[in-house]
């Protein structure tokens, strides 16, 4: 069949677009069955011409390949008999059935000279009950290379027709269409009504209007139809060498079509997705930006309520610093000892503890308020979908893996940002600067109860000093008042210091543990920024790509025509 210089030069320029079509869906990671549909493209250029014979289980299917044939070479019945799609080709056993590799596919030979160079499919209806059937009618649709569309004059062209018939058209497949069962109509008007209204769906459909063809497959069996004998005419004249060249030549062709096509509209998809995740991505830097002032701000009210702490200690320490600084207290003013413990009790009170608990609110709040944040950017990234274009392809894959990754990343980085953690790291920050601040400290410093006792190590410090140089012998009149305003002064220096110092060094390890969680974000986000960047460079080399293979497959398309 094919043996012209002109045919072998199409055919080799057809095999060699095919192939690298395929290569081309397999390294886009194109879903499999677009790859599987472009290698049977391929295989399809070495196999028979295929006639499909499609419709309906009770338009009579099985009567029609009969009567095509001439022999009883398939079962009939008013139940569906097909139940697995049959390839119907010459051979000199009748009725041998060979196995294919699809188990749901039969290769049945018949002595037949009208089957030479021709494979007759006969299909299960498009209605089938066993879904299977239709699957199988669907999946076997790409690789014809002429289809016999056949509907019923009684009922014809239903809504699954129509359907079927819209893949067709979809897959760019030759259509003829047979009203079988002609019989039944009586009149001429009657034939002619049906005509018009299988012609109007099909062009409703198709766009164009395929040959119709009303015939009785049961009226050719039993001696003679004249619709039979015009259909038979025809399909001699589509199936003649020149005609079934340029349609065995065009069928992959029209896969390829639809197959680059679809390509096209999942990049396209994958396009606009990526479009869309990058500007998701840069609104989600500016809502970091403002979950950063957010919590910075909360950090204002926190050290407020730190100060009015220190505030109810110096209210404390000033009355204490009253009372015993006088004449009436001097036995108690030599015993240094029972001093500082009346200092602790009365001025320093339960101030390690309130401390401990407000430092404990102010972790508790950080940490809190970045776990909110984290689930909801990962909320947000995880019902990110991509649109059904994309389905099932590797760049859908691979982009919900790295939208798992960074929720999963969050998750690691908030269970590791515990109070504990950040307390230990607020601690060992702040001790040097703390020890700088007020002067003379020893010991180690601690959050909460530690700088608690830090600040009664700090003013019984200054306070043991005033006392210290107090007698017996050195009481004075104005040696005990003059005393009594220096603690006064020196106890407000050396709380506001302590103050400014808290404060100081507080909101500087907020501010560098805020800057780690931010570090921690981008890079549980980095990945797929680099991923969008990627596939932003990989989508533009294949539109280029797909550009060149529809511009040679055009020009195929336009040779393969002329043929005919």
């Amino acid at each position: 069949m094919l043996v012209t210089a002109r045919v072998q030069d199409l055919l080799s320029r057809e095999r060699a677009l095919l192939s690298d079509l395929q290569a081309f869906l397999e390294t886009q990671g194109a879903p499999p069955e677009a790859v599987e549909y472009a290698r049977g493209a391929v295989r399809s250029l070495d196999e028979s011409f295929l006639l499909v014979v499609v419709g309906e289980f009770n338009a009579g299917k099985s009567s029609f390949v009969n009567a095509l044939l001439g022999a009883a070479v398939l079962p009939e019945g008013v139940t569906p008999t097909t139940d697995r799609i049959y390839v119907l080709v010459h051979g000199e056993t009748p009725g041998q059935m060979e196995p294919t590799r699809d188990p749901f596919v039969s290769r049945l030979t018949y002595p037949l000279p009208s089957l030479e160079g021709v494979a007759l499919v006969d299909t299960p209806g498009t209605n089938a009950i066993i879904r299977q059937h239709q699957a199988l009618t669907e999946g076997f649709l790409p690789r014809a290379d002429l289809v016999l569309f056949l509907t019923s004059a009684d009922r014809p062209f239903t809504e699954s027709e129509r359907q079927f018939l819209a893949l067709a058209a979809r897959w760019g497949r030759s259509v003829v269409l047979v009203v079988n069962k002609a019989d039944l109509l009586e009149t001429q008007a009657q034939r002619e009504q049906v005509r018009q209204f299988v012609e109007a769906g099909a062009r409703g459909v198709l766009g164009l209007t395929p040959p119709v063809f009303l015939i009785s497959a049961r009226a050719e069996q039993r001696g003679g139809d004249e619709g039979f004998r015009a259909l038979r005419d025809a399909l001699q004249a589509r199936l003649s060498e020149t005609e079934r060249t340029r349609l065995k030549l065009q069928s992959p062709l029209s896969t390829a079509a639809e197959i680059l096509s679809g390509e096209e509209t999942r990049a396209e998809a994958a396009r606009k997705t990526l479009t869309e995740d990058l500007a998701i991505l840069r609104d989600l830097e500016g809502q970091r930006e403002r979950h950063r002032g957010t919590m910075l701000g909360e950090l204002d009210g926190q050290l407020n309520r730190l100060g009015r702490l220190l505030g109810e200690f110096e209210v404390r320490a000033d009355r204490f610093i009253d009372d015993k600084l006088r004449f009436s207290n001097l036995r108690g003013l030599i015993n240094s000892r029972e001093l500082e413990d009346a200092f602790r009790r009365e001025a320093v009170a339960d101030l390690p503890e309130a401390l401990d608990r407000q430092f404990g609110t102010m972790i508790d709040r950080f940490v809190e308020a970045n776990l909110h944040f984290w689930e909801d950017v990962q909320a947000f990234l995880i019902r990110r979908q991509p649109s059904s274009e994309v389905a099932r392809t590797r760049f859908s894959y691979d982009r919900g893996a790295l939208l798992e990754g960074i929720a999963g990343s969050a998750r690691q980085h908030l269970e590791t940002t515990t109070e504990q953690e950040l307390a230990r790291q607020l601690s060992r920050d702040a001790e040097d600067a703390l020890k700088g601040a007020v002067g003379g400290l020893a010991g180690g410093i601690g959050i909460g109860a530690g700088i608690g006792a830090l600040v009664g190590a700090s003013a019984l410090d200054f306070t043991g000093g005033i006392l210290a140089g107090l007698t017996l012998g050195s009481l004075g009149l104005f040696v005990l008042p003059n005393k009594r305003l220096q603690a006064h002064r020196q106890l407000r220096q050396k709380v506001e210091g302590l103050r400014e110092a808290l404060g100081q060094i507080i909101r500087r390890e907020y501010e560098r543990e805020q800057e780690r969680a931010d570090a921690r974000l981008r890079d549980a986000i980095s990945p797929y920024t680099r991923f969008t960047a990627q596939e932003q460079t990989r989508l533009e080399t294949a539109r280029t790509r797909a550009a060149e293979l529809r511009a040679r497959l055009e020009t195929l398309q336009t040779e393969v025509k002329a043929l005919g």
